[in-house]
């Protein structure tokens, strides 16, 4: 029994041997370079961002504006890109008279002088609203943007004009799967190329409908970052790379990075040679809502000379401390 139990513990040693060389990220091929910065919204108006969930009014909830740039506009994409945005992220409804209007809310109400459902608007009647109307820093005592933000919501296609060779992330706001398939109709008409800088996320059904539509462009849902983070943890020690993991946009918490197999530059590969793109997030505590990498302190939480992907709402203050400021 006793040499049994030897030879038992001689193979469990050998298995975890096995598994820690198979998985430290200390023999992997470090990959050299700066983070990739991507800038959630462009640069936008920041807001109290406690207890928001994705029907909160944030434009009621600004905090003293720092500059004057409101967020899915092109001029707030180009200072974005100025600033070292490596990708920007932009909100897409999808209008009555087959455009894709650049905005994020749901309804109109809360940022503009419109009412009503955004996809339920024609895009000549948003042209003619003023999106930056209801942001107020004061409970509504001033309006520092209001007249200013008159025509300002773009058009998909638009940003596609202005920014022909910028890498985007586009987010589709609902849960109806014909939206991802005219959204994939309009990336089907793009060169390949330039489907390649593109991704998109947002609800499962418009996604998987797009990943079915228009294989070659990156995507990741809800469910699919789920299932993706979960295989990985479960079963990433063997070197497989989950299907939902594969050919994605993998959005990862900073809080549940160190809890990946090959953590970080092991993973990175892994992810790189699966044709996914790695960008990490704020901490995620449970809730609709996700942080980005804002902060100095958020920001040291990564590894020292990680080069993979930073999802960002400061990206003037994050690209500063990642030497990418452009300025």
């Amino acid at each position: 029994m006793g040499r049994k139990l030897k030879y038992a513990a001689a193979a469990l040693l050998v298995v975890a041997a096995g598994i820690y060389l198979n998985n430290t990220s200390l023999l992997a091929p470090h990959r050299d370079g700066k983070p990739v910065l991507l800038a959630h919204r462009g640069i936008a108006q920041r807001f109290d961002e406690r207890d928001v969930k994705n029907d909160t009014c944030t434009a009621t909830r600004m905090l003293p504006p720092v500059h004057d740039h409101l967020e899915n506009t092109l001029r707030s994409m180009r200072a974005s890109f100025d600033a070292g945005a490596d990708v920007v992220e932009l909100d897409v409804h999808p209008t009555t008279d087959g455009e894709f209007a650049v905005f994020h809310d749901w309804t109109l109400d809360c940022r503009t002088d419109g009412q009503g459902v955004t996809r339920a608007q024609s895009m000549a009647k948003l042209k003619l609203l003023d999106i930056g109307y209801g942001y107020t820093a004061d409970g509504g005592k001033t309006f520092p943007f209001r007249g200013k933000g008159i025509g300002m919501m773009p058009t998909l296609s638009e940003v596609f004009v202005a920014f022909p060779d910028k890498k985007l992330l586009i987010n589709v706001k609902s849960r109806d799967p014909s939206e991802g398939e005219k959204l994939a109709a309009v990336l089907n008409a793009l060169p390949a190329e330039r489907r390649r800088t593109i991704m998109v996320y947002g609800g499962d059904e418009p996604i998987d409908m797009i990943r079915r539509l228009t294989p070659d462009v990156r995507t990741i849902s809800r469910a699919a970052i789920r299932s993706c983070l979960i295989g990985y943890i479960g079963y990433g020690w063997t070197g497989f790379v989950p299907s939902a993991c594969r050919n994605a946009m993998v959005l990862l918490p900073v809080n549940v990075a160190p809890w990946l197999w090959g953590w970080p530059d092991r993973f990175l590969n892994r992810m790189d040679g699966a044709n996914s793109a790695v960008f990490v997030l704020g901490p995620y505590s449970g809730g609709e809502f996700s942080t980005g990498i804002d902060t100095p302190d958020l920001l040291a939480r990564l590894p020292r000379g990680y080069s993979g992907g930073i999802w960002t709402n400061e990206i003037e203050a994050i690209a500063t401390i990642a030497g990418k400021n452009n300025n």
